[in-house]
């Protein structure tokens, strides 16, 4: 079955913690698959699991394949993407299907469901006021 448009765009749970850990030890060579595992906890993934979805976000175009050494079969795997533009997306993507494209809208909803303290309350007016 072919992924639709959106899903393409969008990263399932595992793929986002395959994105995180190649955006936080990643480094400018990328990461290979046995790497990646590594940095999973116990019991840590299967190669297959893994290596299906280097697949998958390769085909998403969220990651690059290289080889570093021509004499070699292993891949590293680099971020196409950097995470501030992923959540940029993805956030515009709530934005717009959630609150009609209004951020008002989805500060308010913010607002009212998440219990802001008084120093984050003024961190957050701090960061607007400088963005007016």
């Amino acid at each position: 079955m072919a992924r639709r448009a959106k899903d393409d765009k969008t990263l399932t749970r595992v793929e986002m913690e395959i994105m995180n850990i190649l955006w936080d030890k990643g480094g400018t060579d990328g990461m290979n698959t046995h790497a990646i595992i590594a940095q999973y906890p116990e019991p840590q993934p299967a190669y297959s699991t893994i290596a299906t979805f280097m697949k998958i976000l390769t085909e998403k175009g969220f990651v690059s394949v290289k080889k570093l050494d021509p004499s070699s079969k292993t891949f590293n795997f680099c971020p196409l993407i950097t995470r501030e533009e992923y959540t940029r997306r993805f956030m515009n993507d709530v934005k717009n299907s959630f609150f009609a494209g209004s951020l008002r809208s989805l500060i308010t909803f913010f607002a009212k469901e998440e219990e802001i303290g008084e120093e984050e309350l003024k961190t957050i007016l701090s960061i607007i006021e400088k963005k007016s």
